[in-house]
């Protein structure tokens, strides 16, 4: 009978882990900026991606902003201390966002990117799984 071979595999070589960890640091980092960043709009006007439509349900867009960046740094937060959850929690709000943006025409390319930014929360969903601390 074949025995099955067992290879030790280093932290320092983990190429998974190292995925996770990347993954986790930006998924903490680029929700709280961003967050922080709806009552500065230092890095754009955050308001221009507003749909209307959904300005119509709000009511006030700038106002709409402060919830959503406080949404945004609780994300990041939740992320940091159970990326496990976190993870699908920021996918989520990313779906979120996909869909205001595409549901008017001027931010289809805004979209695409937020679309790989939600593959990529997922993947950190997927790999907290092995790597997050119990």
């Amino acid at each position: 009978m074949a025995t099955m071979s067992h290879t030790v595999v280093r932290p320092e070589t983990d190429l998974a882990r190292q995925a996770y960890q990347i993954l986790h640091f930006g998924f903490i980092v680029a929700p709280l900026l961003a967050g922080l960043d709806k009552f500065a709009n230092l890095l754009t006007n955050w308001e221009q991606y507003v749909a209307p439509w959904v300005v119509r349900i709000v009511g006030n867009a700038h106002a709409f902003m402060y919830i959503v960046g406080v949404t945004e740094i609780a994300a990041g937060i939740l992320v940091a201390v159970r990326p496990r959850w976190g993870a699908y929690v920021v996918a989520l709000w990313l779906l979120g966002i996909i869909i205001n943006l595409l549901s008017y025409p001027g931010f289809f390319d805004i979209a695409l990117r937020d679309f790989g930014l939600l593959l990529g929360a997922v993947a950190l969903g997927r790999l907290s799984e092995v790597y997050a601390k119990a």
